[in-house]
């Protein structure tokens, strides 16, 4: 059987950072869009896309589950 390769390791700050990018521009030419002036439309969106930037970046990280650590401790116990 083939092995499968698997996609690269993509660092938790670059995702956040795409992300933090992504939902700025968003905003940006969304706010632009609706006639908001450009210099208040990039403000509002470079404060927002460096709060989702720190939003992804704290709580967005998957963490693996525990369970060698719970299933060693409770063996060695015995």
């Amino acid at each position: 059987m083939p092995h499968v390769p698997r996609p690269p390791s993509i660092d938790p700050g670059v995702t956040s950072f795409l992300w933090g990018i992504g939902i700025g521009l968003y905003l940006y030419f969304g706010s632009l869009a609706v006639g908001v002036s450009s210099g208040t439309a990039f403000i509002f969106s470079l404060l927002v896309a460096f709060g989702v930037f720190l939003f992804v970046r704290i709580c967005g990280e998957d963490t693996p589950p525990r369970r060698y650590a719970v299933r060693r401790r409770q063996t060695s116990r015995d």
